[in-house]
């Protein structure tokens, strides 16, 4: 069977599921869970895959869940979808809005809500196994399913490859996978090379003296010391990097001080630090170092400043050889709304998985704005603020065709792989 009968026979029954992947999207939307806390929703895909008849296996990281078709000798293709939510309060509106509120690591009470579209991810990739398990004359080789949890704090893929994820599943012979973006519903994008950045966040303590504000000469100001680091730490961005060079440095939180009159004796800001490519990360680490340092020194700071890695996302490098066949299955399958995607600033750990494997992978986009708003926003030149991004909390993807694309991407790209196990992982062959 060619690739493309293989793509006709199993999306045959897209019709007979689409208001089941429909109503599991409003369900796991109006019940949003943060990561590793997505108990409901991993148990949601468990049992699925379960009454598809994949070999299932839970509990992976932690909440992490895999499934596994095997169906003959050829390649083993992996699919990964992200759970979890974000502590966002909605403000879409919908009837399936979430009205879920959770403790988070901290131990404060949050508002929740899937800002980010990892319901239709699960949704999605829920929809693909059963139409693949259904369709099983179409395909030979080996289907793994990977839903993934905590991918908004960065170590869900880690804790589920601490755990023996490569000792849990058949290897892959590549890894595939998707994020809904706002672009237009039916937008499907690919990428060769980096698509989305590596991310690192950082807590900088500066110290200083404590004092009266009507004596600022007996003190060492801290505030002060924070809004030079911050204005500072533009220049590496302006000043120090080629502007070819894509780089994004953001202090996202300053704090400091009780009260108009009282000095304090300590500064904290919050920062993100964006880039692409490793040497480049690396340089303006160091920068931001250098920087915070030499501002402390500058003030007559009594002690050095506390500089904490918080959090870092790998950059995601889609594999050319793999885009390459996903993105002339695309083509040929989705027509003209198949693209070439924008880099991406937004980060992800999904590449933490292949890299377990040692094996290539993908990454690509599917669109999920209102069409019609999309396109008068684009009209209007205002994509930026009547479009909601991820994140945001009136992010909504519209159901169709965001659902329909997905499942369809998924499928398409898988059986570039498995419908044609001879020919291993090069172009697609009809």
């Amino acid at each position: 069977m060619t690739a493309g009968a293989a793509v006709d026979a199993v999306l045959a029954g897209l019709d007979g599921i689409r208001s089941d992947v429909e109503d599991l999207y409003r369900d796991l939307h109006a019940h949003p869970e943060l990561g590793l806390r997505e108990h409901r929703t991993a148990g949601k895909a468990a049992e699925a895959l379960r009454g598809f008849g994949y070999e299932v296996t839970t509990g992976i990281g932690g909440t992490g869940v895999t499934g596994v078709l095997r169906r003959g000798t050829g390649p083993t293709v992996m699919l990964r979808a992200d759970m979890d939510a974000l502590p966002v309060r909605e403000a879409t509106g919908l009837p399936y809005a979430s009205a879920v509120t959770a403790t988070d690591g901290e131990g404060a009470e949050r508002p929740v809500m899937h800002a980010c579209g990892h319901d239709v991810h699960v949704a999605c990739m829920v929809g693909f196994a059963r139409l693949m398990a259904a369709a099983t004359e179409a395909w030979r080789g080996t289907l793994v399913v990977l839903f993934q949890p905590s991918e908004e704090n960065g170590d869900g893929a880690r804790a589920m490859v601490d755990d023996g994820l490569a000792r849990k599943v058949p290897r892959p012979d590549v890894v595939l996978a998707q994020h809904v973006l706002p672009y237009p519903a039916g937008y499907v994008g690919t990428r060769p090379g980096a698509f989305l950045s590596a991310a690192d966040n950082l807590r900088v303590t500066l110290y200083g003296r404590g004092g009266h504000g009507s004596a600022p000469q007996a003190a060492v100001d801290p505030v002060v010391m924070a809004a030079m680091c911050v204005v500072r730490l533009q220049t590496v961005v302006s000043r120090e990097t080629a502007a070819t060079t894509p780089v994004v440095v953001t202090v996202g939180s300053i704090q400091a001080g009780t009260g108009p009159n009282i000095i304090p004796d300590h500064a904290v800001l919050q920062l993100n630090v964006r880039t692409y490519d490793p040497a480049v990360r690396e340089r303006v680490l160091a920068a931001v170092e250098r920087i915070v340092r030499a501002e402390a020194q500058a003030s007559g700071a009594p002690a050095e400043p506390k500089i904490e890695h918080l959090m870092s996302f790998p950059p995601t490098v889609n594999d050319a050889d793999v885009t390459a066949t996903v993105a002339d299955t695309f083509a040929g399958h989705f027509g003209a709304d198949a693209h070439t995607a924008d880099l991406q600033t937004a980060s992800e750990d999904m590449s933490e998985i292949p890299a377990a494997f040692g094996v290539p992978y993908t990454y690509w986009g599917i669109g999920g704005t209102d069409p019609q708003l999309y396109a008068a926003a684009e009209r209007e030149g205002t994509v930026q603020e009547e479009v909601p991004h991820n994140h945001s909390p009136a992010f909504a993807p519209v159901l169709q065709p965001t659902l329909d694309t997905g499942v369809r991407a998924l499928t398409v790209a898988a059986l570039a792989w498995l419908a044609a196990p001879a020919r291993g992982t090069g172009r697609l062959r009809n």
